[in-house]
This record gives C-alpha cells, sequence and structure tokens, in this order.
C-alpha cells in the first residue's frame, strides 16, 4: 500500500513538473510573440495573450489523456494555442478568443471523469463545450457583446487554410488550418483514430465541424463552432506524433504515406509560386513568396518523416533521435508561421 502510494505520488509530482515546464514555455513565446505591440494594447486586449496561454495549456492537459510522451502533448498544446484559429480570432473581440481557449478544458471532465466507474458519464459531460458556446452567445447577446458577427461564416474558400495557412492569413480568410509540417502528424493521427474506432471522438470531430460549415445555428456563429474540431485535431497531431516516433517495422507504410503526401503538398506548393511569379509586373510576388515559404515548410516535413522512414526501415528504434527530429520541424514551423500571422492580425 505504502509503495503504490509512493508511485501514485511520484507521478503527480512528475504530471505538475511537465504541466509548470509547458506554462513556462508556452507563456515565454507569447510575449515574444505579442511583446512589439503589448505597449500599445488597451486593457481588454491583454486578453489576447492570456487566450493563447490558456488554450495551450487547456489542450496540453486534455491530450495527457491519449499522449503519454511530453513532446506530443507540448506540441499539441503549441498547435491549437499558437495556430492559425486561436491567434487568428485576435481580428474579432479578445472575448471570442477566451471562448475558444476554454473549449479543451470543458472537455477535460468527459475525458478524466468518464473513465472506469465513471464512464457512464462520458456522454453527457462530452456536451459540455457545445453547452459553454451556445451559453456564451445567449449571454453575450443579453449583454449588446458581439464578439464575433453571426454572418461571419466559412466559406468554400477558407479551405485554402488547411493547406497554405499563411496565404490564408494574407488574404485575410477565417481563422483555420494547423500550420504545415504538422499536417504530417496529423494524418498519422487520424489514420490511427480510424484504426482504434474511437466512435465517440469521431462522432464529436463530425459534429463540430458540420456545426462549423453550417448557417448559425442559435444564433452562434459559425466560426466558434470551428474550436471544437480544432481541439480535436490538435490532440490527434499530438498522438501522430507519438505514432511517428514509436512507429515499428510493420507501420513504415504509414510514414511512407505521409512522407509522399508531404512531398506531394510541397510540390503543389511551389508549382502555385511558379504561377504567381509570372504574372504581369510582379503583382502576385507577395502570394508567391508566400507559396514559397509554404513549399519550403512542406518540404521540412517530407524530409524529417522520410529520415524516420528509413530509421524504421533499417529496423532501429532510437525513438528520442525521431522525437528530436519531428520537434525540430514542429517547433520551426511554428515559430515563424506564428510570427506571420499575428503580425498580419495585429
Amino acid at each position: 500500500m505504502t509503495s503504490k502510494l509512493k508511485i501514485a505520488n511520484h507521478d503527480t509530482r512528475t504530471r505538475l513538473r511537465r504541466f509548470i515546464l509547458a506554462a513556462i514555455i508556452y507563456g515565454s513565446f507569447v510575449i515574444y510573440l505579442y511583446s512589439p505591440y503589448l505597449e500599445n494594447f488597451r486593457l481588454l486586449q491583454y486578453l489576447l495573450v492570456v487566450n493563447v496561454c490558456l488554450a495551450s495549456l487547456g489542450c496540453f492537459v486534455l491530450s495527457r489523456r491519449w499522449v503519454s510522451s511530453f513532446a506530443g502533448s507540448f506540441f499539441a498544446g503549441a498547435i491549437y494555442g499558437f495556430g492559425p484559429f486561436v491567434l487568428g480570432l485576435a481580428k474579432f473581440h479578445p472575448t471570442a478568443g477566451f471562448l475558444a481557449a476554454t473549449v479543451p478544458w470543458f472537455f477535460c471532465p468527459a475525458t478524466f471523469l468518464g473513465q472506469n466507474r465513471w464512464r457512464w458519464a462520458a456522454l453527457p459531460l462530452s456536451a459540455l463545450p457545445f453547452l459553454a458556446v451556445l451559453l456564451f452567445f445567449r449571454v453575450s447577446a443579453d449583454y449588446r457583446l458581439f464578439a464575433v458577427p453571426i454572418q461571419a461564416r466559412l466559406r468554400l474558400a477558407d479551405l485554402l487554410g488547411l493547406f497554405a495557412p499563411l496565404v490564408a492569413a494574407n488574404r485575410n480568410l477565417a481563422p483555420l488550418g494547423f500550420y504545415h509540417v504538422p499536417m504530417g502528424t496529423l494524418l498519422m493521427g487520424f489514420a490511427m483514430l480510424i484504426a482504434a474506432r474511437r466512435i465517440g471522438i469521431i462522432t464529436i470531430l463530425c459534429l463540430g465541424t458540420v456545426l462549423a460549415f453550417g448557417s448559425s445555428f442559435f444564433c452562434v456563429s459559425p466560426i466558434l463552432w470551428l474550436s471544437i474540431p480544432a481541439v480535436c485535431c490538435s490532440v490527434l497531431i499530438g498522438v501522430g506524433m507519438q505514432g511517428l516516433t514509436s512507429a515499428g517495422f510493420a507501420d513504415r507504410k504509414w510514414v511512407l504515406v505521409v512522407a509522399v503526401i508531404m512531398a506531394s503538398l510541397a510540390v503543389l506548393a511551389l508549382l502555385l509560386a511558379t504561377k504567381y511569379f509570372q504574372i504581369f509586373l510582379g503583382l502576385g510576388a507577395n502570394y508567391a513568396r508566400l507559396f514559397t515559404e509554404t513549399g519550403r515548410m512542406y518540404i521540412l516535413g517530407a524530409v524529417a518523416a522520410g529520415i524516420i522512414f528509413f530509421i524504421i526501415r533499417a529496423k532501429l528504434r532510437v525513438t528520442v533521435i525521431r522525437r528530436i527530429i519531428l520537434s525540430a520541424a514542429m517547433a520551426i514551423d511554428i515559430f515563424f508561421s506564428a510570427r506571420f500571422i499575428i503580425d498580419k492580425v495585429l
């Protein structure tokens, strides 16, 4: 009994240390990103900084249910909090970003309490994020606060953000997407989700996506519904990262598929860059440079996945090296892409 108690205390201290470490890194990075604008912020705009940290930590905590590695959970949180969706909400009222930041925290009761003997509670608790979005718009309407216009909805053109988030941000499209390198781990995460037949998570993801791309529902802006699939996909990115770092020889074909898809996206981006460079009088040069940068990031992701594939093919585990390769590629992508989006939004 004493031995079990010591192990439990050790696990609790380890989780707390990892949480504090993630909070320090997130906090330092968000201050770096917003530092050029902080002195000109009004009081309410400081909520933008809080939103990013709260969103990142919420997704970090949520992902710990399925991701055992610190790196996987850390980047799951970083992709959500510092991703195009949460950062892009800065062009609306700061409370819109606050609502998106609380969504992963509302998923936590269903995730952690809905285990073992509390499993029956998972279904009703899963409705909390949906109810929170509805309640937010109901209360804000009573106070004549419209954080996001109800007319603001996702259009077909906004899907460009899934492929080229920097181009979408430059065109002031609706915030959508997960940067470039994480798209590879997202594909791996989706494959693992389907293989595991997680029907509940798939249902929540599909329902949130339908609401996001539909019309206004109970006077809720469709864009805010996007926070639900964005959280799910961010967690899947962490799951996919863990899958790539721990994949065995039998899983090498999935890693190869990820590398091929990333390389194909890189080729597509560079072809589009060439097309825009050829526009008369260089009017498309700005978009051409952005597509070139997009292609470079996809190449970075393809190279990382390719290296991991050859490591697996050689029947080497070296999970630490795999994790370092993936972490470096994703950190580079987030570092430069987040800086660009904030400069465009603010």
